[in-house]
């Protein structure tokens, strides 16, 4: 059966359609994409993962058509992203 595997870093991403057996899970996915090795920082241990955006553990089974997803942590600073609740609306 065909599904996709996706990862997005900053500046580079991918996309692409494999080939797995009927009886795949997300990490055998995963591991005939060869994405880990396109990508060596991913740690599977601590980023999670998900199919079209519903997160699931690494031995989930796959149907076809699925697409993988490899989550990366955010990273970003409180202190510099701008708030999204409302203040400094003139709003009442």
């Amino acid at each position: 059966m065909q599904v996709g595997v996706a990862y997005s870093e900053a500046g580079q991403q991918i996309w692409m359609t494999i080939e797995v057996p009927d009886e795949a899970t997300v990490r055998h996915a995963i591991d005939r994409s060869g994405i880990l090795r396109s990508f060596p920082t991913i740690d599977l241990q601590t980023q999670k993962v998900g199919v079209f955006g519903r997160l699931v553990k690494l031995d989930t089974a796959l149907q076809p058509g699925d697409r993988v997803e490899i989550y990366r942590p955010i990273t970003c600073d409180p202190q510099t992203v701008p708030r999204r609740d409302g203040e400094g609306d003139d709003e009442e």
